[in-house]
């Protein structure tokens, strides 16, 4: 297992006109990124302070950092999805996803901070994003690092970022023995 990427590395396998997502596609990326945060605290159900401090891999964040990281991210990516369909094309801010979960808050606070900020953000996230129609999905914001970016392409990246994160959480936990919430 790639304990870097366990779910296997974002991959978009779309372009052009003739590659639309189909309806049920969408509404399975919508329902990923809804699941989340109910997977996530499952993920993290029962561990102790010393566990959520425990890296992930060897050289990676600790399972407390992962649990910011993905509040940290999601609300970035919710800022840019409303920023797109409220701006022509806008430039979004770009920030260093390291050095973010290297600050105090990242490294020492509660889980259960970002869980409720993550849990909320995605009730918000999700009645936003079903709101929008296919076309809207089209709509792009520029990234300084990465170009032109579609909110089609964001959904998808969304999808699996909550995915990738939680399998972090949950390969450290069944390598290093830990049991589950209800095992």
């Amino acid at each position: 297992m790639d304990l870097q990427y366990p779910i296997g590395k974002f991959a978009w396998n779309r372009s052009g006109e003739g590659s639309l997502p189909t309806e049920a596609e969408r509404q399975q990326w919508l329902a990923d990124i809804e699941e989340a945060p109910a997977q996530l605290r499952a993920a993290v159900a029962g561990l102790t302070d010393a566990q959520l401090d425990t890296p992930y891999r060897p050289g990676g964040w600790t399972v407390r950092q992962v649990v910011h990281h993905l509040a940290d991210s999601h609300m970035n990516a919710y800022v840019r999805f409303r920023l797109a369909l409220t701006e022509n094309e806008p430039t979004v801010k770009p920030y260093d996803e390291k050095l973010w979960a290297n600050l105090s808050d990242a490294r020492t606070a509660p889980a259960d901070i970002s869980l409720s900020l993550l849990e909320t953000l995605h009730q918000r996230w999700v009645r936003f994003l079903c709101s929008l129609k296919p076309e809207d999905f089209s709509r792009v914001f520029n990234h300084p690092e990465h170009g032109r970016v579609a909110l089609e392409k964001n959904l998808v990246m969304y999808a699996w970022h909550g995915k990738h994160h939680i399998a972090h959480i949950t390969s450290v936990r069944q390598r290093s023995g830990w049991l589950t919430a209800g095992a």
